[in-house]
């Protein structure tokens, strides 16, 4: 903003009719002050932008929540416009997949984005991942009383506020070189103290996850995390090659009465729509804490167990091509009128390699990803055992004293 600020104060009104086609001229469902700013990192760069918006009182200053298209009450929205991902429907539909299988991942709404009087296309409005009653993630609130906290760390590019940014162990000992900050508690509710309660706190669990007693009662990482989290976590990643994770836009929670925990995020690049991978092997095992995670037969044996158990569900090839043409019948026209304004990225925008792999129109691009699923999914049902081999003794050995 001309002062210098991050954001800009704007309006917002929703269009919100459950019973009839929405409207310009509609009486909005909500009106309301907000901030707004650009979102992104290398999407930023996209002729289609994203946004964060942050709803206030008439102020423009002090947050208000509201609930937004149907989803719970908060001041702190996610606009993701599909640009990359032609299908329009990656993150929709891997958020609302992975919500049914994990304990928490975040609630979207397709909508329509009309800006300065400018439609703009299809979106997806997204929770950010952060705490709220009811929704969110739904920890525990901070205690004045109190130093210690529930929290949420991201492991990403770090944030713009140094007091969110820690050094736990895995940085200390170089197992990990990227930078983790704090996303909850906010800034408002981060003291000194509470700050070397979350570095401390998860510096205990990287220590027992990297020590020699790391598969060992009453020392053992599960005491600490979530086996299954972070099991459906390795999964749902692999399943969709969403290889960001472990170093970009890796999310884990801990309430202060329960354990660490994973959610999903930023999935628009998953199912091949990367500049060049291959479906044709794993990459977890390599990843940050999964380095580590994939030592101990216990956490293997469970990722296999559960991979077969959602084969026959949420990721069984006839769910997943159901869910694709439900989603794309409900848009209906909504993909038209999006590609009236996008279409030229079909011929212009074609980021992928070799080029052949970029679709030429929307009916390939969904095509595209019902043939990843297949190629993927029929991979891991043959090859899930070969896992096996990263907990084997003669590969842990000197991990095992």
């Amino acid at each position: 903003a001309p002062d210098g600020s991050t954001t800009i104060p704007c309006s917002v009104q929703v269009m919100d009719s459950q019973t009839s086609n929405n409207h310009p001229s509609d009486e909005p469902a909500l009106e309301t002050a907000a901030r707004i700013r650009i979102r992104g990192n290398t999407s930023r760069r996209f002729d289609k932008k994203g946004y964060l918006l942050n709803l206030t009182q008439a102020d423009y200053l002090t947050d208000k929540s509201a609930e937004m298209l149907g989803m719970a009450p908060h001041h702190e929205w996610a606009l993701h416009g599909p640009y990359m991902d032609k299908s329009l429907i990656r993150n929709y539909m891997w958020y609302n997949i992975s919500g049914e299988i994990m304990d928490y991942a975040p609630n979207v709404r397709f909508c329509e984005v009309i800006l300065n009087g400018e439609y703009q296309g299809l979106y997806v409005l997204t929770e950010t991942i952060t705490n709220g009653e009811d929704c969110r993630l739904n920890m525990s609130a901070p205690d004045d009383r109190l130093e210690s906290v529930s929290y949420c760390v991201r492991l990403d590019r770090g944030s713009s506020n140094p007091i969110k940014n820690i050094s736990t162990f895995s940085l200390y000992t170089y197992r990990n070189q990227h930078v983790l900050d704090i996303v909850y508690p906010g800034a408002g509710n981060l003291t000194p103290e509470r700050v070397d309660f979350i570095t401390g706190d998860f510096s205990d669990f990287e220590k027992s996850l990297y020590s020699y007693d790391y598969d060992t009662e009453p020392y053992a990482w599960w005491n600490e995390a979530d086996m299954d989290s972070f099991a459906e976590y390795f999964i749902l990643n692999e399943f969709i090659c969403n290889y960001e994770v472990g170093a970009r836009s890796t999310y884990l929670y801990k309430d202060l009465q329960g354990k660490y925990k994973m959610c999903m995020w930023d999935l628009n690049t998953c199912c091949g729509n990367m500049v060049t991978r291959s479906p044709m092997h794993f990459e977890m095992q390599y990843l940050t804490w999964y380095y580590m995670l994939c030592k101990d037969e216990h956490f293997v044996n469970r990722v296999i167990e559960r991979y077969h158990d959602l084969r026959m569900s949420y990721l069984s090839e006839e769910y997943l091509n159901q869910y694709i043409d439900d989603v794309v019948a409900w848009l209906g026209p909504a993909i038209d009128r999006n590609f009236a304004v996008w279409g030229y990225t079909f011929e212009e925008f074609q980021p992928l390699r070799p080029y052949s792999r970029n679709p030429e129109d929307y009916e390939a691009a969904i095509e595209q990803m019902k043939d990843f699923i297949h190629v993927r999914g029929t991979w891991m049902d043959e090859h899930i055992e070969i896992l096996l081999q990263y907990c084997h003794e003669s590969k842990v050995k000197k991990f095992n004293h």
